[in-house]
């Protein structure tokens, strides 16, 4: 098993568990995350999810190169189908999740495990935490979508030194430059992700996905389509129980002196 699930109450963490690895995603890594995702996504008593990986070293040190190798060595077919494709799917299910995500950064996120990061709609890391784009070192460019979420994360400048000189970073620069939100001691970096987690959760679930979908959908359009987005995504809420429960708890308040 390469991926550990555990639930408290409404919330499931996720582990990358191949820690002899640096919690490198194989393909069987990748399909069952994939997976976990889609069993979360079908249980409405789950709220959120966290997403970290096994031990102190490493959240996830990017694909694992054999793997990888292998279907570079079957040409650009191949390639496409077993590398990008998959990765793909992994990082748009995160990037699209109903449900907010927070990945909790315990280590190394490199290649691969900077694009989770990039991903998900928050992330919080541990102060030793790195991360890096060292894809160019293999001879071609990240191919899980780092190449255009990055820069629109962090700015097209920042994204381009770090995809082109493959450089790390520590943690204190990733909150800097907004790839993540918090940075803490390890000791407490679960204990953040949770807490963000729960300040969340208190919403109602109807007002968190559609605040996503929004977000998610809106970003990269023009502002006009954007605010198209934000507009049906609130028109879906407003017969919810929700809104409803939201506006009598506003309404029946103690009026102020």
């Amino acid at each position: 098993m390469t991926v550990r699930s555990e639930r408290d109450q409404h919330v499931v963490t996720l582990t990358i568990d191949r820690e002899h690895k640096l919690n490198a995603l194989d393909y069987p890594t990748i399909d069952a995350l994939l997976a976990e995702l889609d069993r979360v996504d079908a249980d409405d008593t789950v709220r959120a999810v966290v997403l970290t990986g096994a031990g102190q070293r490493a959240f996830s040190a990017g694909a694992d190169i054999p793997s990888l190798a292998g279907s570079i060595a079957g040409g650009p077919e191949r390639a496409l189908r077993e590398v990008v494709r998959r990765g793909h799917a992994l990082t748009r299910r995160i990037e699209e999740f109903p449900k907010p995500i927070v990945v909790a950064v315990n280590g190394l996120a490199y290649g691969g495990g900077c694009e989770l990061t990039e991903a998900a709609p928050l992330a919080v890391a541990a102060e030793h935490a790195t991360f890096a784009k060292p894809e160019i070192s293999l001879g071609f460019p990240p191919p899980f979508g780092g190449s255009q979420r990055l820069p629109r994360h962090v700015g097209r400048k920042r994204a381009l030194e770090l995809i082109l000189t493959g450089d790390p970073i520590p943690a204190a620069r990733a909150a800097e430059i907004g790839l993540v939100n918090a940075v803490v001691p390890a000791g407490e970096l679960l204990d953040a992700a949770r807490g963000l987690v729960d300040r969340i959760i208190r919403h109602a679930p109807t007002a968190v996905s559609a605040c996503l979908r929004a977000v998610t959908r809106g970003v990269n359009l023009p502002i006009d389509e954007g605010l198209a987005v934000e507009a049906a995504c609130f028109a879906a809420t407003v017969p919810t129980d929700g809104v409803r429960e939201g506006l009598r708890h506003f309404l029946d308040r103690p009026a102020a002196d």
